[in-house]
């Protein structure tokens, strides 16, 4: 079963690096962060994001579970 992260990086990544990261969602947030939204079918995935971020330098500021994107109350796919 594929769950989704919301994963807050420090700064505001450039969007090419959505398709590099797995062809995540980001969102640059008026603080200064980006919100990197990725589903994953297993933790060897989730690693594997998580190893990208840490490869350009990216700062994690937190990471969680959300609910899936098909989920979302705007509808969002």
């Amino acid at each position: 079963m594929s769950r989704t992260y919301a994963i807050r990086v420090d700064g505001h990544l450039d969007d090419h690096w959505s398709g590099w990261l797995g062809g995540s969602e980001m969102t640059h947030d008026a603080d200064g962060t980006t919100v990197v939204l990725v589903t994953v079918a297993d933790q060897a995935q989730l690693h594997g994001v998580l190893a990208g971020l840490r490869d350009i330098g990216a700062v994690l500021l937190e990471l969680r579970t959300t609910p899936a994107l098909l989920d979302a109350p705007d509808g969002r796919q």
